[in-house]
């Protein structure tokens, strides 16, 4: 069963977002199965190294707290934007990681990525600073501590 699923996970992945992105049908469902099977293999040279999640039931509880936020931030970003530019207060701010595992650390910049409002830009050469820009933020470092205990802090328990 491995040889033929070597990575369920990602292969069931492949299969969702295959039916997300071109509808539900037999037909789509039988290609994405067919990626699902081929591309693992093909794709394992290019990840050598397998991430190890720690505490996978703390990662669906990251998901529900990151979709919360994605929904509560595009609702706040709507009135902001619909309202007086002179309210709007953007800024570029560099977030120090306490993360050392890369996938811990492209998975903050991800979810920073798509929270509207928000978008990690760059990560320092040492991958203990990462550049946050912030369409609005009254207060940089309220940004970072809630940044840092949201996600960074349940990435942790998760990856390392």
């Amino acid at each position: 069963m491995k040889r033929l699923l070597p990575n369920p996970l990602l292969s069931a992945v492949i299969v969702l977002v295959w039916l997300l992105l071109n509808g539900l049908s037999v037909g789509h469902f039988l290609l994405g199965a067919l990626l699902a099977l081929a591309l693992p293999p093909l794709l394992a040279p290019l990840r050598p190294v397998v991430p190890r999640i720690h505490r996978p039931l703390r990662a669906l509880s990251l998901i529900a707290i990151v979709i919360y936020d994605i929904v509560k931030s595009a609702l706040e970003l709507a009135v902001r934007i619909l309202g007086p530019q002179a309210r709007i207060r953007s800024t570029y701010f560099w977030l120090p990681l306490d993360l050392v595992d890369p996938y811990a650390i492209s998975t903050l910049a991800g979810i920073i990525t798509m929270t509207p409002g928000t978008l990690s830009s760059d990560i320092s050469d040492d991958r203990r600073w990462l550049l946050v820009h912030c369409f609005h933020t009254d207060d940089v470092q309220a940004t970072i501590t809630e940044i840092k205990q949201r996600y960074e802090r349940r990435l942790m328990e998760i990856f390392e």
